[in-house]
């Protein structure tokens, strides 16, 4: 509960909250805002506990009544936590009172009413809103926290993984192999420089003799 924890009370009044029944009669509650909630006490509690000194020698015949009384308070309190809270909704003033709708995580709506003048709609908003704050910085905080703690443990794996890979990467690329070349075509093309020396000669050497032999 938010009294075993130690919370605060920032303010204490009277509210009246509409009943699930039928008729949803307006039912007067006892509320205590601290920073982690609001807590619903039934007036009647508060009734017997206030008698409970003026009753002293009327209760004698009932010794488990006074204690089971001082003893059960604490579970018949109704806790309406942040954490479980969505929001304020539906204010409205009409006359005296201000009416309010808490939303509750699951969906469930809870009517509240109260003078005008007290701004209980207010309180509980406010302090609901900064106990999510409180929450989105705690949560902030511990993933930060983790990321921290992760990159403290990365390093030492990730310096084993540089020393094993250097002397592998190393490997000679395949180099471009020098392939022959051609030889020169002309010796194959052509075995003698001059195929067809001899015919072209041979006229002029015949013409030189028949000339010498008309001559004698």
């Amino acid at each position: 509960m938010l009294e075993s924890s130690g919370c605060k009370a920032l303010k204490e009044g009277v509210l009246e909250k509409r009943s699930d029944g039928l008729l949803q009669l307006w039912k007067k509650k006892c509320c205590i805002l601290t920073e982690e909630g609001l807590l619903l006490i039934p007036p009647k509690q508060l009734q017997h506990q206030q008698q409970q000194p003026g009753q002293g020698p009327v209760e004698p015949s009932q010794p488990g009544g006074p204690n089971v009384g001082s003893l059960e308070p604490p579970v018949k309190l109704k806790e309406l936590h942040f954490s479980n809270m969505k929001t304020v909704d539906c204010v409205e003033r009409k006359g005296k009172y201000m009416y309010f709708t808490v939303v509750m995580a699951e969906g469930k709506e809870i009517d509240f009413r109260c003078p005008q003048d007290q701004g209980w709609n207010a309180e509980i908003t406010l302090q609901m809103v900064q106990y999510k704050n409180r929450q989105a910085i705690l949560a902030v905080k511990s993933t930060r926290q983790k990321q921290q703690h992760l990159v403290q443990q990365q390093p030492p794996q990730t310096q084993l993984q540089p020393q094993s890979h250097p002397q592998a990467p190393p490997q000679p690329q395949p180099q471009p192999q020098p392939q022959p070349q051609p030889l020169h075509p002309y010796p194959r093309s052509h075995p003698h420089p001059h195929p067809h020396p001899l015919p072209l000669s041979q006229p002029h050497g015949h013409r030189l003799l028949r000339s010498t032999s008309n001559s004698a």
